[in-house]
């Protein structure tokens, strides 16, 4: 049974191997396997909301406000009402709940990608006394296509949950960013902040009661136990100072990052018109995070290359053919082959070597094996729609393009058939019987096929990474084993003929092994071993892969950025060298060029890192996928710097998933790096815009908002510290419960937004053309803990002035009818006021780029202030309802009109002193806003200093 989302079944017993009957229900459902039914979301109607809730309130912050309002159902402890918490606790688990919902919808139609044990099937079919294989070629997996026939038989194995893809959709590592893990630390900070001050006021409330509490028992009952008064303090200020720890934080980072999210996806400068590919944001919760990139980690294959694969020369019998036409583009007419000869040629394909077709027409045996075994020794397959018109389907451009060349040169791939291939050799059809594949993976590097031409001729034709064929040649053809590739892609050929009594003792041999449920893989791989040796080598293949547009563009410029760019590809050395040339990763004068060898063994992983740390350019070649996501995660334990990995392939997932930030380039091979990665676009060049655009506006923005947003949370937390001092420490707020309530939702949360998804110091032309500008991030210099330090300092100087420049101008003073001026109502309205217009004067300057929706937020928020001001303190409200509304009573009105008339007088007179340098005040009142100047002078010389440290490293950086 399930419950909550939760297995609660006993474990079932692992199989050994699983037994199927064609057509037999009664005996396959006695096994009970599992139904087609799958689960790839997280919850359902029932589970969602304990779920749902179990998981939000695993944040610290969210489980500490629901203990509040605990706390604040106490009447003994508590000087609030219970609404000024519940309001914004459950506005944030409500959006953050309908966040998750709308997530886990969109899970349950995408899926994960396949693993690498997904190439591997074992199995065997019984039928009446036969055996018969059944391995990887034999399966249907999800997205497969059976194509040349109509119809098939067809035996369910596995279903539902226990489907190979289900099997290896595991969950994907979670996650965060610098920002969120550096949050955890300073969010602990703030706790023994607040910790320490309720301890010093209950301290000052025990410390009161036995000097001065006996004199206010006429208005507050007295406690008689001093100790249990000041516990009761303690917790009490917990509740009143508890928005030094905001409430809406989280909720406001998730917002700011969606939004930020939907930048990229509208980008429609990373809009690639070929294919229809838009930039993707596949996650939004790691947006800052490419603000912060100090090390690139980029498959070459289809990622810095386009994976379209070009036949450009080859070598048949120790002679190379083919020019490269890089050399020669102003004859580019002239030297092109004419393949008019043949009716069945691809028209999109060119070769610059006519000598290789005059070979062909002369019926050279040499050059007639070459381009024979790459039409036969392929998986490739042909669709003819109609007479002539071939269209392959291949499983890498690599196969394509070699299946292709032969088909120029006149050895035209047709058809295949589960026992034969059919080939026309210049213009002949002809049958070759299909007896075995030996197919390529991995570890072999190398693909085999055993043929029976039309004359009853045994051979094996096989082609592979030159490294392991030149290992598997006869002796004799030591002399033959040189071939100039110039740094592009080789394949290596061989072939060998078969004795007829041998291969069938072989085949045997092969059969037993296919059928066997044990060790399968190990019996069949010394099988290839056996046959695949002494072969006799015909020559060698060379294909381009050329580079994308813009990728050497976008290497200089990140590299400007101070970001550094480690290749990590599969290609033998000479090719990714050539590649390293190619896009400015290496270059002439970089002299000392050297090369590491077994370099990810334990015992030399560190000593790699130091060296490849102190060079330049880092490419490692001949390395597998696992061996990717161990550079990635050598660095990133080792250099604690945030990483990126960009690839577009399967093999590529292992380091996308590795790295702090994952890429993945829709291209040639598939979905495999997109469904795995957090962002995904169509070309390596639009990787500039994401970081130093993007990413560095992301960055900036998110630091923007934390440090306003502890100043703002800050500053009204320690103003309720100092009046503390002020009222006996009894845990009376400063502020009525409607401001409260409303201050972090309503008066200052909108302006706050509008500056984190807005702003911006330089526009995205000045963030390209200066890539320095994107060093700070690399730094945390805009939000670390030292800027966090300086955030409460600036907070806790705005609080003194907030409170006393308020208290001095009121204290002592008369009204025109001789009473006092000054009561807790007036002092109260008039100390929110000033820190309303405070924060918000203060999101002002720290703007860099005023838009409309700026100007609405931040003087919207400040209208919405006064006008909820001047309706809540009227007489109506107070008559209609006067718990909800005790602190107003009838001359609400008219304070609140005077006060705000009191404020708008003094900051005129604060707008001459500061602008047209006029030092006198009109009032006494003035003092109340004379912190606005000390605060712009104090804020301008902050910003002068960020804006000079910024350009500053700009400067240097360009001398």
């Amino acid at each position: 049974m399930s419950f909550f989302g939760l297995d609660c079944t006993r474990k079932k017993e692992r199989e050994v191997e699983r037994k199927i009957r064609a057509n037999d229900r009664e005996y396959n459902s006695s096994f009970k396997y599992a139904t087609n039914s799958i689960k790839t979301s997280k919850y359902n109607p029932f589970t969602f909301l304990p779920l749902n809730l179990f998981e939000q309130f695993q944040r610290i912050a969210n489980a500490y406000f629901l203990f509040l309002l605990i706390l604040q159902v106490i009447p003994a402890i508590s000087s609030l009402s219970w609404f000024t918490t519940v309001v914004p606790l459950v506005l944030v688990l409500t959006v953050t709940a309908a966040k998750d919902a709308i997530d886990d919808i969109v899970r349950e139609v995408c899926c994960e990608p396949p693993n690498n044990r997904l190439d591997r099937f074992t199995g065997t079919l019984t039928f009446g006394t036969q055996k018969y294989s059944l391995d990887n070629e034999r399966v249907l997996l999800r997205g497969c296509t059976l194509r040349n026939t109509d119809w098939c038989f067809g035996l369910v194995l596995f279903a539902g949950p226990e489907t190979k893809l289900m099997q290896n959709c595991g969950k994907s590592t979670f996650k965060r960013t610098s920002i969120d893990r550096l949050m955890n630390i300073l969010v602990l900070f703030i706790f023994g902040l607040l910790a320490l001050m309720c301890i010093i006021l209950a301290v000052g409330n025990g410390i009161w009661e036995n000097h001065a509490g006996s004199k206010f028992n006429a208005f507050l009952p007295r406690e008689e136990n001093t100790a249990f008064s000041a516990f009761l303090t303690f917790w009490s200020y917990i509740i009143i100072l508890n928005t030094v720890v905001p409430i809406s934080l989280y909720v406001s980072m998730e917002v700011i990052r969606l939004g930020n999210s939907y930048y990229i996806n509208w980008d429609r400068n990373m809009y690639h018109a070929r294919t229809d590919t838009p930039a993707e944001a596949r996650t939004t919760t790691l947006n800052e995070e490419l603000g912060q990139i100090k090390y690139i980690f980029s498959d070459k294959t289809g990622t810095l290359t386009q994976n379209i694969m070009t036949f450009n020369k080859c070598s048949i019998n120790g002679k190379s053919y083919g020019q490269d036409q890089s050399h020669m583009h102003q004859l580019f007419i002239i030297f092109i082959v004419d393949f008019s000869f043949n009716r069945l040629a691809d028209p999109k394909f060119f070769f610059y070597d006519h000598t290789l077709v005059e070979a062909i027409k002369l019926e050279l045996p040499d050059a007639h094996a070459f381009f024979r075994l790459l039409a036969l020794c392929h998986t490739v397959m042909a669709e003819e729609k109609k007479e002539g018109d071939l269209v392959y389907q291949a499983q890498s451009p690599d196969e394509g393009a070699l299946v292709t060349a032969a088909r120029n040169f006149g050895f035209v791939f047709r058809s295949r058939s589960p026992e034969t291939v059919t080939i026309e050799e210049m213009g002949i059809q002809r049958s070759y019987e299909l007896l075995a594949i030996l197919d390529f993976n991995n570890v072999r590097k190398r693909m085999s096929v055993i043929v029976r031409n039309p004359e009853g001729k045994l051979s094996l034709y096989c082609k592979g990474a030159d490294t392991i064929i030149y290992e598997r040649l006869h002796p004799s053809c030591s002399e033959l084993m040189k071939f100039a590739g110039e740094g592009l892609r080789t394949l290596v050929l061989a072939y060998k003929d078969l004795d007829e009594e041998y291969f069938s003792e072989w085949k045997q041999r092969h059969h037993e092994s296919s059928v066997a449920l044990e060790d399968r893989e190990e019996k069949l791989e010394k099988l290839y071993e056996e046959i695949e040796k002494d072969m006799m080598l015909i020559g060698a293949t060379a294909i381009e892969d050329k580079l994308q547009d813009g990728v050497a563009q976008t290497i200089e410029q990140l590299t400007k950025a101070e970001i550094k760019i480690w290749v990590l590809t599969g290609d033998k050395q000479e090719t990714a060298e050539n590649i390293g040339y190619s896009c400015n990763l290496l270059r002439e004068e970089m002299n000392e060029v050297f090369f590491v060898a077994f370099a990810l063994e334990s015992n030399m992983e560190l000593e790699f890192l130091r060296t490849a740390c102190m060079c330049r350019t880092v490419i490692c070649c001949r390395v597998t996928p696992l061996q990717k996501a161990q550079v990635v995660e050598l660095v990133k334990k080792y250099k604690k710097a945030v990483t990126l990995a960009i690839g577009d392939g399967a093999n590529d997932v292992s380091m996308i998933k590795a790295a702090h930030i994952g890429v993945g380039i829709s291209g040639q091979e598939g979905m495999q790096a997109v469904l795995s990665s957090d962002f995904s676009f169509a070309q390596f060049r639009f990787l500039q815009r994401l970081l130093l655009v993007h990413g560095r506006w992301s960055y900036l923005r998110m630091c923007k908002f934390l440090r306003y947003f502890f100043y703002k949370n800050f500053t009204f937390t320690f103003v309720h510290f100092w009046y503390a001092f002020f009222c006996g420490f009894s845990a009376q707020t400063v502020y009525d419960e409607g401001f409260i309530t409303l201050y972090n939702l309503v008066y200052t949360a909108l302006p706050v937004l509008g500056m984190s998804l807005f702003d911006q110091d330089v526009n995205a032309g000045w963030s390209l053309e200066y890539p320095q500008l994107y060093v700070p991030g690399q730094l945390s210099q805009y939000f670390s803990k030292r800027a966090f330090v300086m955030c409460a300092l600036h907070s806790w100087y705005s609080s003194l002035v907030l409170f006393f420049v308020p208290y001095a101008a009121t204290y002592d003073t008369a009204r025109d009818d001789g009473k006092d001026g000054a009561d807790y109502q007036s002092f109260a309205l008039i100390t929110q006021t000033c820190l309303t217009v405070t924060v918000c004067v203060q999101l002002g300057l720290d703007l860099s780029y005023w838009t409309v929706v700026n100007h609405l937020f931040v003087w919207g928020s400040l209208g919405m202030f006064f006008i909820l001001t001047f309706t809540m303190y009227t007489d109506g409200l107070f008559q209609l309802r006067p718990s909800s509304f005790a602190f107003i009573g009838k001359q609400g009105l008219h304070v609140a009109f005077h006060c705000i008339c009191n404020v708008y007088d003094i900051s005129h007179t604060v707008f001459h002193t500061n602008f047209q340098e006029k030092s006198h005040c009109h009032s006494r009142n003035g003092l109340m806003f004379l912190f606005l100047t000390l605060q712009s002078h104090f804020f301008l010389q902050m910003k002068n200093t960020e804006l000079h440290s910024e350009f500053r490293i700009l400067h240097l950086k360009r001398m």
